[in-house]
């Protein structure tokens, strides 16, 4: 941040000029929030016509791929310019080895197929990682309960490249094992995806606050009492997500990812000021939920929450927003009722 000049001081100074009426409010405004920052992740589960609710998300539902073409199309016409998917994997496609993740036909394939087919013209980021297929609820391969780093990250090579192959514009690795991103990258051009992007998931937190998404892909139950500190971070370390990030970068990341948000909104600021890649913020499911539970007993008003939080990404550096309000906030943006100003 540039250094403050000299000031005027008051009477002559009022600061409070520019604040006077809703029209100066936005002229001034130093950041703005707009559809086209937003990505709206969904998730995907079995059946036909099937809209299962979550109740730690309030307002998002499981989707079976046949209702994806309506809300890609929504998407598209609220400017939003890309989706983020995740599967709710039926049971018994689960193993400890995690085979349904490259399965050209699970369900994330068809959802992008499905999306692709309807609405080719908005982009569709799909997920790396191993804990929707996991027995275990863990992002890599167990054994002797331990993860194992180089195992999961050849099994992340094979799911980001069954992603390219139905259609995936961006593949996204979030599951913090060391190596993983030069070694998809280079899986991808070997297949022939040198257009892929990689979306790294770079500064992932072991954050207490993915208990609604771990409820919403089925691994909540899966992982039990085990937790995932030997692979995503410490919540008390900065430095080290620049480390992790630099990496990364070495490592060809197109775009990176700090995850979760509103706790590690200096995290973002100090990992777009360090790299200047497009950086993204994922707006995490225990973020909306508890604005979105405050809400509903009427103890703060959730929409605006919801639009000073996005806000506040941008405010700290944020290029987009993975969040669950992506379309309510996009509508509510088309109708003008804005952020910023």
């Amino acid at each position: 941040m540039a250094a403050i000049p000299p000031l005027a001081s008051f009477p002559a100074l009022r600061l409070r000029r520019l604040r006077r009426t809703d029209w100066l409010r936005r002229l001034v405004a130093e950041h703005r929030l707009d559809p086209a920052d937003l990505i709206q992740p969904l998730f995907v589960c079995e059946g036909h016509r099937r809209r299962e609710p979550i109740p730690s998300l309030p307002g998002i539902h499981r989707l079976s791929v046949d209702l994806l073409p309506a809300v890609a199309e929504r998407c598209v016409a609220l400017g939003i310019p890309a989706v983020a998917l995740f599967p709710a994997t039926p049971p018994e496609r689960k193993s400890e080895a995690a085979e349904e993740a490259w399965n050209p036909d699970n369900l994330v394939c068809r959802a992008i197929r499905e999306i692709k087919r309807h609405v080719p013209e908005l982009g569709v980021i799909g997920d790396v990682a191993l804990d929707p297929y996991t027995t275990h609820g863990q992002d890599g391969l167990v054994r002797d309960g331990v993860v194992l780093n180089d195992e999961t990250v050849a099994a992340l090579q094979r799911q980001a490249v069954t992603l390219a192959a139905a259609g995936c514009d961006i593949v996204a690795p979030s599951d913090m094992m060391d190596g993983r991103i030069r070694a998809v990258r280079e899986a991808l051009d070997r297949e022939g995806f040198q257009e892929t992007v990689v979306l790294s998931y770079a500064a992932k937190y072991a954050s207490a606050f993915y208990g609604p998404f771990r409820e919403a892909v089925g691994s909540k139950a899966a992982l039990g009492t085990a937790d995932k500190k030997t692979y995503q971070m410490s919540p008390a370390n900065v430095a080290e997500a620049l480390r992790e990030v630099a990496l990364d970068v070495a490592e060809a990341a197109d775009m990176v990812m700090v995850k979760p948000g509103l706790p590690y909104l200096d995290v973002v600021r100090a990992v777009k000021e360090a790299f200047g890649l497009p950086t993204l913020v994922y707006h995490v499911s225990g973020e909306y939920a508890m604005i979105r539970a405050a809400g509903e007993r009427g103890w703060l008003d959730a929409d605006a929450c919801m639009m000073e939080c996005l806000l506040a990404f941008k405010r700290a550096g944020a290029d987009a927003i993975l969040t669950y309000a992506a379309m309510e906030v996009a509508g509510r943006l088309r109708d003008g009722r804005t952020a910023g100003g």
